[in-house]
């Protein structure tokens, strides 16, 4: 094999791959990456054997078709400290041999036969969906997946699809529940009943995968792998068993509650104001709703006590409630500052549910105690 290559979008490909690889396993080519030429692109593809990926580019000169296995953090951290804008890769005397104008590398080799084969896509059953639209999903969802839950349903994201046109991205802890639509399209008979829950693993290296634009993206599933399609590549994941929770009996439906509209930056600033008086032990923050102002209340013992005022368009009774400062913060995090945020909330003994108008759903129970407008 002998292969050119301009290393920083090389590098790019390679780190999706190194995520993969596992850095320990009974089988030890896994611990490795596979590079291929061939005819005028290159493919690099990992496997730890639940999850695989498949990438590819065309910003290479083959000039002899092959393929090596590589260690992960050797190779990688070539691609990263050197820096010249080509690299040659090629086989010598069975060593993989990464040249630069003024550097030069020789990697032990591995048979690349033992490694596992990483299939393309190849469904003709497919949802159909912009690479933005699941990106957006994957954003606004994966905080809230719990990947330390013993049970597993709830370390991964649910993907359900709602019609022909409409699918839900959700994810939840038990605690708190993150739900976003997208658009989609079904092409070929695709089973809308199959029930998906996809590693947050997976789904966050998706997220990393797609361009920030509408260039089109491929999901099939069947009884236990989900595919996706890339512009860049393919990604294989086993799917997490068990049962997802009932998630839209977590929703609020139509209820006697307060409802306001606040500009995500705005709540934001209020809360990391509170987060000044706040510890690791510190769960909450108290809400207070009053007619033209929103006071926030933060308090610990041994720091002392925030209380901020925001001024909001209400003017009915007063409501409050006490909720985790931790949660808010994360949903907040994924939502545009100039994002409108509506907070329905009906009492301290309720959950509150967050919403924006781009399909975006927020549920967060309430934390059990006495709230303080002082």
């Amino acid at each position: 094999m002998k292969l050119w290559i301009e290393r920083e979008r090389f590098a790019a490909l390679f780190s999706l791959a190194a995520v993969v690889a596992p850095q320990r396993s009974p089988r030890e080519i896994l611990t490795n990456v596979k590079i291929q030429a061939l005819g005028s692109e290159a493919v690099i593809t990992a496997s730890d054997m639940d999850l695989a990926i498949r990438l590819h580019t065309t910003l290479v000169n083959v000039e002899r078709p092959g393929a090596i296995v590589v260690p992960v953090e050797r190779f990688g951290r070539v691609l990263k400290e050197v820096i010249d804008e080509k690299l040659l890769i090629e086989v010598v005397n069975d060593q993989a041999v990464i040249t630069g104008v003024s550097s030069r590398f020789e990697l032990p080799l591995v048979d690349p036969d033992e490694f596992p084969v990483v299939e393309e896509f190849s469904d003709k059953n497919y949802l159909e969906m912009p690479s933005r639209v699941l990106k957006e999903m994957i954003k606004r969802t994966a905080f809230a997946a719990d990947v330390e839950s013993t049970r597993y349903a709830l370390s991964g994201i649910l993907l359900e699809p709602q019609s022909d046109q409409l699918m839900t991205a959700i994810a939840t802890d038990g605690r708190r529940l993150a739900k976003m639509d997208g658009v989609v399209r079904l092409v070929g008979d695709v089973n809308t009943q199959q029930t998906t829950i996809a590693p947050t693993k997976t789904m966050l290296l998706v997220e990393k995968m797609l361009p920030d634009d509408d260039s089109p993206l491929q999901l099939a599933v069947d009884s236990n792998e989900l595919r996706v399609q890339t512009t860049s590549g393919t990604i294989h994941s086993r799917l997490v068993e068990g049962r997802f929770p009932k998630w839209k009996d977590a929703i609020p439906q139509e209820r006697n509650s307060l409802k306001v509209d606040i500009l995500a930056g705005t709540l934001y600033s209020a809360l990391r104001q509170a987060a000044i008086v706040s510890d690791a032990e510190t769960r909450g923050v108290d809400f207070w709703f009053a007619a033209g102002t929103l006071v926030v209340n933060s308090q610990t013992a041994q720091i002392g006590h925030a209380r901020i005022e925001v001024p909001i368009n209400y003017d009915g009774e007063d409501v409050q409630t006490a909720l985790d400062l931790r949660y808010l913060t994360d949903m907040l995090r994924v939502v545009g500052p100039d994002q409108l945020i509506r907070m329905d909330i009906e009492g301290p003994q309720t959950a509150a549910y967050l919403t924006t108008n781009d399909s975006f759903g927020y549920v967060i129970m309430p934390l059990t105690r006495k709230t303080t407008k002082a």
